[in-house]
């Protein structure tokens, strides 16, 4: 086999340079670091409060790391001290809520997980050498599958999933441990340094520019409301006016600001769970009805739904009932956003009944209307998706009574000021008193005393 004519040997240089061009940065990647920077700066910019949680938890880590640095406290806990750094890391959260739960649920558990384990321990030592192994590891899988099967129920899941797991790990960890080492030694201070990390946490996270989800949570639900009421509002005028030629229904009402609040279950549903854990802060009171807020947020939901289902129809039918159905969705729409200002403002509505009553009013012409032969002259198909809109309509009203009942029962519970009391407190902080010089002494004045 005959070899070619010209071959090509690769010098030395022409690999340091290959080497070099494989080291250095590449176009693509220094596009992709500029592109995460400028995504970190906007994320910054939009919620400065999670730069600051960043700096409170390299802050939490700084205090507990004290117990490697100080030989005394090195000493008195030994390699058990990077629990408490650990601890931080797992425990402190955004929110007070969240770290709360979680520093609470972590210290209780490993409490009942470090006592159960003592008396796993005395009583495997029962049964000798022998069977105390062989116990060990009977209860080790006991415990570890009944409280995993106890994760999966959902009132154990919502607020003591964490809990759970570290009662299982702590359990399991003495449990094993203690067949070869000291075990009131390793409980305690597996037990004193999870309490010292979690209560770093918690002190980092409640006083050092706390950020409570209950809050979150309450505007979450009222902007919701405020988007529907806003759409509704203007749903009307834009629905029946006439279209331009060659845009179509759904371009005149995509996109629909309303859309956020259909995917928002999850995180109300989350928000309402931590919001629990929190203690009293700025207008929310403890123990505060957070639940309320979880049902104003499905009923709103639901009526986003109906919402969803006005689509496009023959525009027609639509002009036939034009008039009761703009009043319908304009009524609504004022109500929920009447119901949205009440809840930002935490004070009792006094308007959203007139808007509802206005909507019923409306309903019921609507009714009339389709009594009275409103479809007379028009084919059957075409009357079905006008039909669908008056339902839906229908419906919208329905849904708007309730959600201001839900409302309301929330300002029960929540002690919503009076919108009198609210008005009287800001007019007390306007109002001007006359001087008792500028004041005759011949005038009679009648002093009107009102509780």
């Amino acid at each position: 086999m005959s070899s070619p004519a010209h071959e090509i040997n690769p010098g030395p240089f022409s690999y340091g340079r290959q080497w070099l061009k494989a080291l250095l940065p590449s176009k693509t990647l220094n596009n992709r670091v500029v592109e995460l920077a400028r995504k970190a700066k906007n994320l910054g910019k939009d919620d400065p409060r999670k730069v600051v949680h960043s700096l409170k938890v390299a802050l939490a880590l700084t205090l507990v790391s004290l117990f490697y640095y100080f030989k005394p406290l090195c000493n008195g806990f030994g390699v058990n001290a990077i629990w408490a750094v650990l601890t931080v890391i797992f425990v402190l959260e955004f929110s007070v809520g969240a770290t709360l739960g979680k520093g609470l649920n972590r210290m209780l558990a490993t409490l009942l997980a470090a006592a159960l384990g003592i008396g796993a321990h005395n009583l495997a030592i029962i049964f000798g050498k022998t069977g105390e192994p062989i116990l060990l590891s009977f209860l080790v899988s006991v415990v570890g599958a009944s409280f995993t099967f106890l994760r999966f129920l959902p009132e154990m899941k919502v607020k003591y999933d964490f809990g759970l797991m570290v009662f299982i790990l702590t359990f399991c960890l003495i449990s094993i441990l203690s067949y070869r080492e000291e075990l009131l030694i390793i409980a305690l201070q597996r037990l004193l340094t999870i309490v010292v990390g979690s209560c770093a946490a918690i002190f980092v996270s409640i006083i050092i520019f706390p950020v409570c989800i209950g809050e979150d949570l309450h505007n979450l639900v009222a902007v919701n409301l405020e988007k529907l009421g806003t759409f509704l509002e203007g749903f009307g005028a834009e629905y029946f006016s006439v279209p331009q030629e060659g845009v179509s229904i759904q371009e005149k009402l995509f996109p629909r600001r309303y859309k956020s609040v259909l995917t928002s279950q999850e995180s109300e549903e989350n928000m309402a769970s931590l919001a629990t854990w929190e203690p009293r802060h700025g207008r929310f009171r403890f123990r505060h009805p957070w639940k309320q807020h979880r049902k104003v947020g499905d009923l709103t939901r639901e009526c986003a739904y109906k919402i969803e289902a006005l689509n496009s129809y023959p525009f027609e039918i639509r002009s036939r009932i034009q008039e009761p159905c703009t009043m319908i969705s304009l009524e609504t729409g004022k109500a929920l956003k009447d119901l949205a200002s009440a809840m930002q403002e935490m004070v009792q509505s006094t308007s959203v009944d007139s808007h509802i009553s206005n909507s019923k009013i409306a309903a019921e012409n609507l009714k009339a209307l389709i009594k009275s032969g409103l479809w007379e002259g028009v084919e059957l198909l075409e009357t079905i998706p006008a039909t669908a809109v008056v339902s839906v309509l229908l419906d919208l009203v329905v849904c708007t009574e309730k959600i201001a009942e839900v409302v309301h029962q929330l300002a029960s519970l929540a002690h919503f000021k009076s919108n009198m009391t609210a008005e009287r407190s800001q007019s007390i902080g306007r109002s001007t008193i006359r001087p008792m010089s500028s004041i005759d002494p011949r005038e009679n004045h009648v002093i009107n005393i009102v509780e």
